[in-house]
């Protein structure tokens, strides 16, 4: 066996499984998983994991790189937000390819594709579609081929990225052909258009009352609707960034009835509550679907414990606070997003793991299994099964910090997480073999990272 690289000493954490044991390395690939101190063949870099997990890198299903909504782009480049990535043990990123009116699909997503040598981790993509003609369905099937099967749609955002019912409906019904998948934003337009409507009538659609001008009520009306869509004609659905467990409830009894439907929950969601709408900086939080109180909050964390949560993504969207602040007066024009590839999973290893007791494996399950298999890119990555890439984080689970933005890497001057005190962090990083990040410290050479290309998704995955 040519072996160049032995992981040694650590306790490897699968979503299935987890135990003392080495990794032996080949070529960028994992060949082999053997029993705690086999010998290593000559030559071969060994690398001490006493004390450490190691675990599958991190799957982000959800990151928006350099993302332009409104008269703003977010402020990283794939360079950037791939380095945040890799220190945050995540190595591998799925982005958006979202038109802007007048643009077509099918280029947008080639150039969003083109930018992954940029970056210091693999990508994936998610497509768009936004307005339905007869070529889509065509550039649809063209990009399946060429390894995008996942295409992304918005029930809110009028004139901007909204799509009407039957566009999703007839979407769905391509992806159906290709062995892929809608994964869908749901707020029902009306109720938010009149949420805001009444919002401003009393003097309060600042950022302050950003939680009073979007209702869990449109959320859950959205999602109601999307899957008698994909009930109807017998298609896969994903939900981004389900913040109240009634919408969780939805997709999960729908399920029950055989529907292919999932849910994707995101760090923030899990963490944070609308109190920080009170606080002296309320834009720096301003996000869609917005913080909803700490009961909510509460309530969805309980949902990664019964499953019912097929994965946990961070909606990375990367503006500064100079952006959030050109217009705080008005939610409807202010940029929304919250930087977040980074602190994804120290956050929620931390507040999950940690201080609640979720079991190392169902966190690799929820952040790199689960997004890998329902983007179509298990088993190459989400695992440190023989023949996957060698992605590899070396966990410190004892590890104590606090959260500060000076530490971070994203292309922000601010981080929700501000002052948090966390347990667990990333010690080494690996990205097919190669370690990007060494106890902390950044020793990348080159950027390395490629498109992925993605294969039928996995709808069995619960």
């Amino acid at each position: 066996m040519n072996v160049d690289l032995v992981i040694r000493g650590g306790t490897l954490v699968e979503a299935d499984w987890m135990g003392p044991s080495d990794l032996f390395v080949s070529e960028g690939r994992v060949a082999a998983i053997v029993a705690p101190g086999t010998p290593a063949p000559d030559g071969a870099q060994i690398v001490d994991a006493t004390g450490r997990l190691v675990m599958p890198g991190g799957v982000d299903p959800h990151c928006h790189v350099g993302f332009t909504s409104g008269e703003f782009t977010s402020r990283d480049d794939y360079a950037e937000c791939t380095t945040a990535a890799v220190f945050g043990g995540t190595t591998t990123i799925v982005d958006f390819a979202i038109p802007r009116p007048g643009e077509v699909p099918i280029e947008v997503a080639r150039a969003q594709r083109a930018k992954a040598d940029q970056g210091w981790c693999d990508s994936a993509l998610h497509a768009s579609v936004v307005a339905w003609d007869d070529t889509v369905p065509d550039q649809l099937r063209t990009l399946a081929s060429e390894g995008v099967v996942t295409v992304k749609m918005f029930t809110t955002y009028r004139g901007e990225s909204m799509a009407e019912p039957d566009t999703i409906l007839k979407t769905m019904q391509v992806l159906q052909e290709v062995g892929g998948m809608v994964v869908i934003h749901c707020e029902a337009n009306a109720i938010i258009e009149e949420d805001q409507r009444r919002a401003a009538g009393r003097g309060e659609i600042d950022a302050g009352h950003m939680h009073d001008s979007r209702s869990a009520l449109a959320e859950t009306a959205a999602v109601a609707e999307v899957l008698a869509i994909a009930e109807s004609i017998g298609a896969p659905v994903y939900f981004v960034h389900q913040s109240t467990p009634a919408a969780v409830d939805l997709v999960a009894d729908a399920r029950r009835r055989g529907v292919r439907a999932f849910t994707e929950s995101v760090a923030h969601h899990l963490v944070l509550d609308d109190a920080h709408y009170l606080g002296a900086h309320p834009e720096r939080f301003v996000c869609c679907p917005p913080l909803r109180d700490r009961e909510t909050v509460d309530a969805l964390g309980e949902y990664l414990f019964n499953g019912e949560i097929t994965t946990i993504g961070s909606d990375h969207c990367c503006y500064d606070t100079a952006q959030k602040e050109t217009y705080p007066h008005d939610v409807r024009i202010m940029p929304n997003g919250l930087p977040g590839v980074e602190t994804r999973l120290p956050v929620i290893f931390s507040e999950f793991v940690s201080k609640r007791g979720l079991s190392p494996r169902r966190f690799v399950e929820a952040t790199a299994a689960n997004p890998a298999k329902v983007n179509g890119l298990y088993p190459r990555k989400g695992t440190l099964r023989p023949g996957s890439d060698a992605d590899i984080v070396l966990w410190d689970p004892a590890a104590t910090w606090t959260i500060r933005t000076g530490d971070l890497h994203m292309a922000t001057d601010y981080t929700p997480y501000e002052g948090m005190e966390v347990t667990g962090r990333p010690a080494d990083v690996f990205v097919r073999g190669e370690r990007v990040v060494a106890e902390g410290a950044f020793v990348g050479v080159r950027p390395t990272g490629r498109h992925v290309p993605a294969g039928a998704v996995d709808t069995t995955v619960v």
